[in-house]
């Protein structure tokens, strides 16, 4: 995901702050000023309310196949390899686009500085955390475990974050929200069947995430960089980070599996790259309130892929207690209706 993106969607109150980058639309309202400002006519208007639900449906299935996409890559290759080519070749993606409209990476140290922490809790660290869980658990858990970030979102942002304040509505939906984790790693059987190592990590990826977007909203808001500019400097210091790590804890691969490395290449131009650019097109078309809810589409279709085509096993508890966990999740995003005095 993208720090834009995320940014403003999973804040879960009021508007987004002004910012610009990747995973939470930081900034949701330039974004806006430059898709609505043009007299586009009824017909182009007309063209975007049929286009959009059909990006927004391939965006769903691009990210619900990224756990089965992983799950594959590890069969030919180490955690840490799957990862690095996730965020190159993701990092490729973008700066062709970057390139193609002319545009240029930021050039204040600190934004890549700051790019630099939000590079490794928003892609290093959460992408290799997935990685690594799935040598052990389903890639349906997985994809399940990932919708849990906006439940740590709203957890941490209370702490962190002045202007979100809990309210009832919220804390029941964090509520809601774990109670969901427990029913899917079935806490009444003593955890029985799952491999609580590779869960942990799961759930440590979207703990990565729900950080790197606080960090993002608290450092990068403001910034006049462009959103396509912002992630693919991201990306690329991703990439920087993961090469320098991964030489030093595998040893290059003796052999080169056709269908993990076209996963791990769909991984990251379709995956990491690719989604990103219809993501970035669909909060500056739709808002990022509209676009964020294909976070609850991403488990259904991961453990749809996980079943079908792995042959994965899923027991009860599993698709009942994602739904309790999606059920969280929106709970805690909602806004109270305003009345009219």
């Amino acid at each position: 995901m993208s720090i834009a993106t995320r940014a403003a969607a999973d804040s879960g109150n009021a508007e987004p702050p002004a910012a610009p980058a990747a995973p939470h639309p930081s900034s949701a309202s330039s974004i806006a000023a430059t898709t609505t400002s043009g007299d586009a006519g009824d017909g182009s208007a007309r063209r975007r309310a049929y286009g959009w639900p059909l990006r927004f449906a391939v965006l769903s299935l691009i990210w619900g196949f990224s756990f089965l996409f992983i799950k594959v890559g590890t069969n030919g290759f180490a955690p840490l390899q799957v990862t690095l080519g996730r965020v190159g070749f993701g990092a490729a993606v973008l700066l062709a686009m970057l390139a193609l409209k002319r545009q240029r990476l930021p050039r204040s140290a600190r934004t890549w500085g700051h790019l630099t922490v939000a590079a490794f809790f928003l892609n290093a660290l959460p992408f290799s955390l997935f990685a690594y869980a799935e040598l052990t658990i389903p890639s349906t858990l997985a994809g399940i475990c990932n919708a849990a970030s906006p439940l740590w979102g709203m957890l941490l942002s209370v702490v962190a974050l002045s202007e979100d304040r809990p309210t009832r509505r919220r804390v029941a939906g964090l509520g809601i929200g774990f109670l969901g984790v427990l029913t899917v790693l079935g806490a009444w059987q003593g955890f029985a069947g799952t491999d609580l190592a590779g869960t942990a990590m799961a759930l440590g990826a979207s703990l990565s995430y729900a950080v790197g977007w606080i960090y993002v909203r608290r450092t990068l808001a403001g910034v006049q960089d462009s959103h396509l500019s912002m992630s693919s400097a991201q990306l690329l210091l991703a990439t920087l980070q993961l090469a320098v790590v991964t030489p030093l804890f595998t040893s290059l691969p003796v052999s080169y599996p056709v269908i993990p490395l076209l996963a791990v290449v769909a991984l990251g131009t379709l995956g990491t790259g690719f989604a990103f650019l219809l993501q970035y097109g669909l909060v500056a078309e739709i808002g990022p309130t509209t676009a964020q809810m294909v976070t609850y589409f991403v488990p259904v279709i991961a453990t749809t892929a996980g079943v079908a085509l792995l042959d994965e096993q899923l027991s009860w508890n599993t698709p009942v207690g994602a739904v309790i966990v999606l059920a969280g999740a929106a709970l805690t995003q909602s806004k109270p209706r305003r009345t009219n005095s």
